[in-house]
């Protein structure tokens, strides 16, 4: 039983001023296993003043400087890598074989950042003429619960290149994952007022932090109907923002495809992270004349992807994070069924023996049609969605009609084809025949996929602004 009962503010563990206790409970069987004291606007306050106090020194930081935090950042985080994925399982029910990957991921996202920082180039200047790169002041980091420790370290990553202090609001639900890296993150021997972090509810942390006039610049990861209250609500303070909104992601199976290779390919996509994933292709458009062979394949291969023990490293699929969000996919199931989507494996209920937690049925529909819910809304769990198409323009058409465009996939054997059709995807990233990662990369969407990049100089980008001085 652990209980939370600490923000992080000015350098130091501080009892918390909110009083409002939270229950921590496990996916895996709804057992109770910690509580947390949340955070109200006076610790929320706090933590900004600290951040705008820590700005007046480290805003003036060198590159230097910066890059020198940034690595001691990545070996205080890389000494508790065992801890934080064991805190990911447990809290989240994030399976292990991909909690590694991500908590990996976001450990390594300091040294992307250095990395990305020693080649931006932060002055310029023609004749009397000096253009700098400025950090935008104070940084409001508002991060969701699929991926706590990759979010945290990203945009934390990227302001600490650009020169900004953060005040960072995780997900509650992610309160002893967040406790596991922040005791990691003080080892890193960081200036004071450079990392805050106040857990707490997004109508009141994250409210406090959207409207503050000391902050600066808010950066979010979560759902289209937060970004934008966020979008509006910063407005009145000219504040700036990245937001990265979710996906409705498509995964286009051209006819030359080897489906041995292309169907494993594409439920590791729709699968990953038991589904709760903004990049998950839980769009897979394939060619009707196919479509009895892609039905046969994906029977063939879900046997690869188990639900399970997310502890043990031969489980694909987890729990899901909440009742909340295991009703909100039971119901899509439902829709999906009573939109005369064929229900090819999977549906409504716990697999069984799974019934005391949040587990739902890794589920495929096929004959689904692009205007059906399934295929329009962001599930956020194990379901995908079959579409057949014609011809390449219409698969292509078909990927782009969403309100989403965060990312996407081809798939087929002519790569030269592969990267025509790519290139005409309306999406952040577009990846080709596997799920592959570049941390140089941008990340971000077009449309209600969110506003602004992150990851490498896009992200470091996000936290700056020009400055010329002339004469």
């Amino acid at each position: 039983m652990k209980t939370i009962t600490k923000h992080y503010i000015d350098g130091s563990f501080i009892e918390s001023h909110g009083r409002e206790v939270m229950d921590i409970i496990k996916p895996t069987n709804r057992r109770l296993i910690g509580r947390v004291t949340l955070a109200d606007e006076q610790d929320t306050r706090h933590a900004i003043a600290a951040a705008k106090h820590g700005f007046d020194s480290f805003g003036r930081s060198t590159k230097e400087e910066r890059a020198k935090i940034l690595r001691r950042l990545h070996e205080a985080a890389s000494a508790r890598l065992d801890d934080l994925t064991a805190a990911m399982v447990e809290e989240y029910g994030g399976v292990v074989q991909f909690a590694g990957v991500i908590v990996e991921s976001g450990i390594n996202a300091f040294l992307a950042a250095e990395k990305a920082l020693q080649e931006l180039p932060l002055t310029r200047g023609w004749g009397d003429t000096t253009v700098t790169l400025e950090p935008v002041g104070v940084a409001g980091l508002i991060t969701a619960w699929n991926a706590n420790a990759l979010f945290i370290c990203l945009k934390l990553a990227s302001a600490v290149a650009a020169g900004c202090t953060v005040v960072i609001k995780p997900s509650e639900l992610s309160a002893i994952q967040t406790q596991v890296l922040v005791e990691a993150l003080h080892e890193a021997d960081l200036p004071k007022g450079l990392l805050n972090v106040v857990t707490g509810r997004g109508n009141i942390v994250g409210a406090e932090l959207v409207r503050n006039p000391d902050i600066a610049k808010i950066s979010f990861t979560g759902s289209v109907s937060v970004g934008k209250s966020i979008m509006r609500d910063a407005a009145e303070t000219m504040k700036r923002i990245t937001l990265e909104l979710g996906g409705k992601s498509p995964t286009i199976l051209l006819d030359d495809a080897v489906l041995d290779k292309a169907i494993p390919s594409a439920l590791i996509m729709a699968f990953m992270n038991s589904g709760q994933a903004c990049a998950a292709g839980t769009r897979l458009l394939v060619p009707k004349s196919r479509l009895d062979q892609v039905k046969r394949a994906i029977m063939n291969a879900m046997p690869a992807f188990p639900v399970g023990d997310p502890a043990d490293p031969k489980t694909a699929v987890g729990p899901m994070v909440s009742q909340k969000q295991y009703e909100q996919v039971q119901s899509y199931i439902r829709k999906g069924i009573e939109q005369d989507a064929e229900l090819l494996v999977g549906g409504e209920g716990h697999p069984k023996g799974f019934e005391t937690g949040y587990y739902v049925k890794p589920t495929v529909f096929v004959n689904v049609k692009n205007d059906m819910t399934i295929a329009r809304e962001e599930i956020f769990g194990p379901v995908l969605s079959v579409i057949a198409y014609d011809s390449e323009d219409e698969a292509i058409r078909i990927a782009n009609d969403s309100n989403y465009g965060l990312h996407a996939a081809v798939l087929g054997t002519d790569l030269q084809r592969a990267r025509r059709v790519a290139s005409q995807i309306r999406s952040g990233r577009v990846v080709i025949n596997n799920m592959t990662d570049d941390p140089q990369a941008p990340w971000g969407g077009f449309k209600y996929s969110g506003v602004g990049r992150e990851y490498g100089r896009y992200g470091i980008e996000a936290f700056l602004e020009t400055r010329a001085i002339l004469g």
